[in-house]
């Protein structure tokens, strides 16, 4: 029953980013066309995918319920922790740096509490905890309406103050990251929010763990047409970074796994 379940949810992850044959899928999970199309069958039956003409493709608006603020922190700590130590080299004192909302960016942010002359302008209150006392970094909160389910803020007020200011770099989360879509977002507001913040840096770099690659399981995107880099972990494998090595203007960066100890 493991295997099956674990197989229907590769398939969910598979269509939702573009449409899918049996062929494509037989080939991707290397399983039987009689397999697929029992799955096909079942997902469609259960309302979580629509079949096509020999394949299937997404459900039109189908998203999932978002995770908890602790489920995130707990969820792959490890990977965020490496991905915020690479995404830390990018940042030169004297910089004025933007931490998206997230507990990756949050990761960033402790990792930028030692440095000196750095303005950090944020909607990030995870971040904002970490940095208050950093004698080197000068900060700047981004006020707006409260999102409590990430402790982060966004709203008018907030795209209105981001629309005054430019960054050197901005560091972005997502719930999810799609080569030639985006970043996927649980609301209109997150994903607008993002795309403001992209508007005003003269460098984008999106930070994501191995299982944000590919994932679209929600309904609202931030579209990235500009150049952009990418880091994430030596977890993802090459399947998942295939799509994105396939985009002109987008730069992999792969963060090295670290010792429990120097995460803990």
């Amino acid at each position: 029953m493991k295997k099956t379940t674990e197989r229907h949810q590769a398939i969910l992850e598979f269509v939702r980013t573009r449409d899918a044959s049996v062929e494509e899928l037989c080939a991707a999970l290397d399983v039987s066309e009689a397999t697929i199309r029992r799955d096909l069958t079942v997902l469609a039956k259960q309302r979580r995918l629509v079949r096509t003409y020999g394949g299937a493709t997404a459900l039109v608006g189908m998203h999932e319920p978002e995770a908890s603020l602790d489920e995130r922190k707990a969820t792959q700590r490890e990977q965020k922790e490496a991905i915020a130590l690479a995404a830390a080299a990018h940042v030169r004192d004297g910089d004025t740096v933007l931490l998206d909302g997230g507990t990756t960016c949050a990761a960033l942010a402790r990792r930028l509490s030692v440095r000196e002359e750095l303005h950090v302008v944020t909607n990030n209150l995870l971040a904002v905890m970490a940095l208050a006392n950093a004698p080197g970094v000068r900060l700047t909160l981004v006020g707006g309406e409260l999102r409590s389910s990430s402790m982060s803020t966004l709203g008018p007020l907030a795209e209105l103050i981001l629309g005054r200011l430019t960054v050197d770099v901005a560091f972005l989360g997502a719930d999810g990251v799609v080569a030639g879509f985006g970043l996927c977002e649980a609301s209109a507001q997150q994903a607008y929010l993002k795309e403001c913040i992209v508007a005003r840096a003269a460098e984008v770099i999106v930070l994501a763990d191995s299982a944000k690659l590919g994932r679209a399981r929600q309904q609202h995107w931030t579209p990235l047409l500009r150049d952009w880099r990418l880091i994430t972990s030596t977890l993802a494998d090459e399947a998942m970074l295939a799509p994105f090595r396939e985009r002109e203007g987008v730069t992999i960066e792969l963060a090295p796994e670290l010792e429990w100890s120097a995460v803990a």
